[in-house]
């Protein structure tokens, strides 16, 4: 790329005069550098390694010695905000159309094979730049606004609407479903029946843009998720006790969780732990906290069979749980 065009894509400013015109490639890490590279100063401690390196030009976004005058030292405003213009340069270049979903069905997305020109985005901006410089022309993107900007794409639009042909489900668990789609039968796929929908609608989505896709054997999600303990609070393996906690860090689909825990485990004994400044209704199920140590009271002090903990995540176990036998309570 040409200096002068990156100056004007990016809206940085060159700040001294430079032998050097244009740019081979662009590179995060100093030790990846190669002559002729543009190399994005997100360390300052790694400019003088990317300089020795063969450089042609540094970008910064602070306070930096300028320490080799026939280069391009190029200041910017924020990396963040010069990187997402490449980015969305990138995407009109290689006409990228993406499409909006929400969290779910993109991290569902992320259990699916599918062809080289379908890409789910996820990553920091680097990682979604480099995605960019490997894609296909006219490759179409699935991502997350809640986890990517959507302004970094220069074409977004909605997922398609319904009506979508819909998943058989032959047999149901709270955390496992059985199904049909497209007269292919999956078995006990670690799947609850709360995100069939979800599923229905990247489906959809698929089928509209003709892309051939391989279901995989699903894994638990961030959402949802269930850890299956026995009374004195141990870990048990998958689907082993009738004392689970299900986490859910997104408190927006707490009213569509507790409805489906009440229709399809009416004969449980389930509680709601939720943040303080959440109320819902069915209050004599309903318990708040202020920190995790309250959660960990509230479980200790509570019988239950299901109890579904909001806005936290199973980061909250003091210890991995690959390595974990008991589940400590204490923070």
């Amino acid at each position: 790329m040409r200096l002068e065009n990156f100056l004007a894509l990016t809206q940085t400013t060159l700040v001294n005069e430079p032998y050097v015109h244009s740019f081979e490639n662009i590179v995060f890490e100093a030790h990846r550098v190669k002559r002729g590279d543009l190399f994005f100063a997100y360390s300052q401690e790694e400019i003088e390694v990317a300089v020795a390196n063969g450089a042609y030009g540094v970008i910064f976004d602070k306070p930096t010695q300028i320490s080799d005058n026939e280069i391009a030292w190029i200041k910017a405003h924020s990396l963040d905000e010069a990187l997402k213009k490449l980015i969305r340069f990138k995407s009109i270049e290689k006409e990228i159309v993406a499409y909006a979903c929400n969290e779910i069905i993109f991290k569902l997305s992320l259990q699916v094979i599918t062809p080289s020109n379908f890409l789910s985005i996820l990553g920091d901006l680097k990682s979604i730049f480099k995605a960019l410089l490997d894609a296909e022309d006219r490759t179409t993107i699935l991502f997350c606004p809640a986890l990517v900007d959507k302004e970094m794409f220069a074409v977004v639009k909605k997922m398609p609407h319904p009506p979508y042909v819909p998943i058989e489900i032959i047999e149901q668990t709270l955390f496992e479903t059985s199904f049909i789609y497209n007269n292919v039968f999956y078995e006990r796929q670690l799947i609850s029946p709360f995100f069939i929908p979800y599923l229905e609608e990247l489906l959809h989505l698929y089928k509209i843009l003709k892309i051939e896709y391989k279901l995989r054997k699903f894994t638990l999600i961030e959402h949802f998720e269930p850890i299956f303990i026995n009374k004195k609070f141990e870990i048990k393996s998958f689907g082993t006790s009738d004392k689970v906690l299900i986490f859910e860090p997104n408190s927006q689909l707490i009213d569509a969780q507790i409805s489906f825990l009440q229709r399809h485990a009416s004969w449980a004994n389930t509680i709601f732990i939720l943040p303080k400044h959440i109320e819902i209704e069915n209050s004599q199920k309903n318990f708040s906290y202020k920190n995790e140590k309250e959660i960990i009271a509230i479980l200790r002090e509570n019988r239950f069979n299901f109890a579904l903990i909001v806005g936290v995540d199973k980061s909250i176990l003091n210890r991995p749980l690959s390595n974990q036998k008991q589940l400590t309570m204490d923070f």
